[in-house]
């Protein structure tokens, strides 16, 4: 490889790095405890931190679902939550998909998005009594005076 060629390879992979920097910087890591119960109908709480830009935010979740819903659970979920341009575009209302299944331990994959374009996506642990696949409206709430570095 003459020094010429070396010197456009190097360009390139600096050109492809930085881009992967700039795309990181508008994802987040998300980590939520909610607890849930319901039949039919169905409703939870749960808090969680968002990891954005080397610092930690944390947020509340509350929800309320419709379909197929029946018992109780926590679930420990962490994931990403990807296109957060600002941080004010994570706080808001969510539709969500989501299907799991628990008998005293289970698993849960969820996969939410707002009118803003962020998308999150979470899986993890769940535990309880519980069966579901429904649709749900979830509002989740920045608490951005609470930060801290990461």
């Amino acid at each position: 490889m003459t020094k010429h060629h070396l010197w456009i390879a190097l360009v390139a992979l600096a050109a492809a790095v930085s881009i992967a920097t700039a795309s990181h910087a508008t994802t987040g890591v998300v980590r939520v405890t909610v607890a849930k119960a319901g039949f039919v109908l169905g409703a939870g709480g749960g808090k969680g931190i968002l990891t954005f830009r080397h610092r930690n935010y944390p947020f509340t979740v509350q929800g309320l679902s419709v379909g197929l819903a029946a018992g109780g659970s926590i679930n420990k979920l962490v994931g990403s939550a990807e296109h957060i341009n600002e941080l004010s575009d994570f706080s808001g209302t969510y539709s969500v998909l989501g299907v799991g299944a628990a008998l005293v331990g289970g698993v849960a994959g969820v996969q939410l998005r707002n009118a803003r374009g962020v998308t999150i996506t979470l899986q993890g642990f769940k535990g309880g009594a519980e069966a579901s696949a429904n649709v749900t409206r979830v509002v989740i709430t920045l608490d951005p005076s609470r930060s801290t570095p990461d």
